[in-house]
């Protein structure tokens, strides 16, 4: 018989591997042998495969279903809106990315915005309920005309599409205007998020018009119609990209945002191109992660990993006191870069091979107490010399796509444009243009044709060369903590696709934002942790110093992802499970 002390050692022990043991996945992985879509909209799924079907390629498919969230979740995504992606191309072997964010107008000068944000300071609707009155005249506002942005999505489609393509546009965007004109129900968790949007924008113009039902958001199950999106996507399958930049569609948008107060001219949308880039990568325990470079917050994912590879993970535990409080504090340091560097490397060149350096690395992780949380940290020093929607596509040629759009803030700037008749375009123009600092000499400071910091970043693993697996989580600086919780959770914890998204995500808050801060905050921040991290965790971590707080689902993001397997090329798909979409293939 075993010792009464003994077995309770057991029992403690066996109770402590039990609280560290990877969470059971919420539903099944998905298999397919030719091709897979994971979206967070089942019906965009089943239009991305529809368009494989069709004969379509990866990206293709990407763009048809890319087209159809922007009338189905309008609540992170459209055509005024951004776009980055990466691109696994099988011909050449290599990973192509885009950069497809707009720039800022021509008239917004330092001077020019600021005498316009003072303008603006007495309007408490055009920004956060968290924003203090006395900050107001300091910061550009989260909604309205201000912080538009050339939208750079459409742009992006047609880039990707001359590129990879082989179906003709009108054909790819077909099922959203089908759809935008015989209808759809609307599925929960947007139905959610409609809601709350409609709340906030009731009184901007042309809102009601553009995304309500008789002054009310459309509910769960509800049948929506978008005519007027499927006018604006018929001239641009018609027309192409030129069709959204130039003519009537171009002077709507641009007299629309001058008409409430806004910078941006007819000119600014004429002359926008996006550019190819050549993603960057880090090496994690044998696996190539690659994340786009700045103006995106992609490299802050590396930055993290790097960290976190000189620790014994595995050992931790997932969901252990050690594992959490390690991971916010690489987050912490990583994201004070991030305030720091990250910013359009045509203005301001970011250090990026140092950054994501194994040497640069070390001495970050140095600083790093294990017992106690950091109340405050500052960026490296480094010598002189980043609400959305996320899919991927894979095709039978083993074209792999990793695609993010988003609007910024939820449906965006509440600017919706209308025509010379009043007839809205059917789609919110984004508020990037938020993001940029008002401080001089900042590397994020605004200025004219500059491209504001990005949060939306898609993800790609390779392994040995080969494409292993695309994937992103949506949720503004959620992002890159998402991207580095699912590498960890498939490497270090051994999960599997589905499981490595479904697990209790960690989310800190309070780090040095990029929009100008002189310094960084003093008080270590918040952290929120998902239901499923044990009482005992919270205690410890606490403990430590973190100031735990609850917080929505929304503040966790949204994930999808394809893995292929390089011997079979199987593809297996997941899906994030917090909100309505689905991975499915043939």
């Amino acid at each position: 018989m075993t010792p009464l002390p003994a077995a309770l050692a057991l029992l403690a022990s066996a109770a402590v591997l039990l609280a560290s043991a990877p969470p059971p996945a919420t539903r099944p992985e998905v298999f397919a042998p030719r091709a897979m879509a994971a979206t967070s909209h089942p019906l965009a799924t089943q239009v991305a495969l529809d368009i494989l079907r069709a004969g379509g390629s990866a990206v293709d498919a990407a763009i048809a279903a890319n087209a159809a969230l922007g009338l189905m979740e309008p609540t992170g995504c459209g055509v005024g809106g951004d776009l980055f992606a990466i691109v696994w191309d099988p011909k050449t072997g290599k990973l192509h990315g885009y950069n497809g964010s707009g720039r800022a107008p021509a008239a917004a000068t330092l001077e020019a915005m600021r005498a316009a944000v003072r303008a603006s300071a007495d309007r408490p609707d055009l920004y956060l309920s968290t924003t203090p009155p006395e900050a107001r005249a300091e910061q550009i506002p989260a909604f309205g005309a201000l912080p538009v942005t050339v939208p750079g999505c459409v742009d992006g489609w047609f880039a990707l599409h001359e590129r990879f393509g082989r179906l003709p546009m009108d054909r790819v965007l077909r099922p959203a205007i089908d759809y935008a004109q015989s209808g759809f129900p609307l599925t929960e968790v947007i139905a959610d998020a409609w809601a709350r949007s409609a709340l906030r924008f009731s009184t901007f113009p042309n809102f009601a018009a553009a995304f309500t039902l008789d002054g009310r958001a459309p509910a769960k199950g509800e049948l929506w119609r978008n005519p007027h999106l499927a006018r604006t996507l018929s001239a641009i399958a018609q027309g192409g990209r030129d069709a959204f930049y130039t003519g009537p569609i171009a002077d709507a948008i641009a007299g629309t945002v001058r008409a409430q107060g806004g910078l941006l001219a007819p000119e600014d949308l004429a002359r926008h191109r996006g550019e190819w880039v050549e993603p960057v990568s880090a090496n994690y325990r044998g696996y190539d992660v690659w994340e786009l470079p700045p103006s995106g917050q992609g490299i802050a994912a590396l930055q993290i990993l790097n960290i976190l590879e000189r620790y014994d993970l595995k050992s931790m535990g997932f969901g252990s006191a050690d594992y959490v409080h390690l991971f916010v504090e690489a987050k912490k340091l990583a994201f004070e870069d991030r305030a720091r560097f990250y910013a359009d490397p045509a203005f301001a060149k970011a250090p990026v091979a140092t950054l994501i350096s194994k040497d640069y690395a070390a001495k970050r992780a140095a600083l790093i107490d294990m017992t106690r949380a950091a109340r405050a940290v500052e960026p490296g020093a480094i010598p002189a010399g980043a609400d959305t929607i996320y899919l991927t596509v894979a095709d039978e040629s083993g074209m792999m796509v990793s695609l993010i759009q988003s609007n910024f803030r939820g449906m965006g700037s509440g600017v919706v444009p209308a025509d010379a008749q009043g007839q809205p375009l059917g789609f919110m123009l984004q508020n990037r243009g938020e993001q940029f600092a008002l401080v001089d000499g900042h590397p994020n400071v605004i200025a004219p044709g500059k491209r504001p910091f990005h949060t939306i970043i898609p993800a790609f693993i390779t392994k040995d060369g080969a494409p292993w697996m695309s994937f992103g989580v949506m949720g503004g600086p959620m992002q890159p903590q998402g991207h580095a919780q699912i590498v960890v959770n498939l490497i270090d914890f051994g999960m599997n696709l589905q499981q490595a998204g479904d697990a209790p995500r960690i989310h800190h808050d309070g780090s040095t934002e990029p929009q100008g801060q002189v310094r960084p905050t003093d008080d270590g921040g918040v952290l929120n942790l998902e239901p499923g991290f044990t009482p005992a965790v919270r205690e410890e971590l606490t403990r430590r110093g973190h100031r735990l707080v609850p917080a929505d689902r929304a503040v966790f993001g949204g994930y999808q992802a394809i893995r292929r397997d390089p011997k079979t090329g199987v593809y297996t798909g997941a899906s994030e499970s917090r909100k309505d979409g689905h991975a499915a293939g043939y």
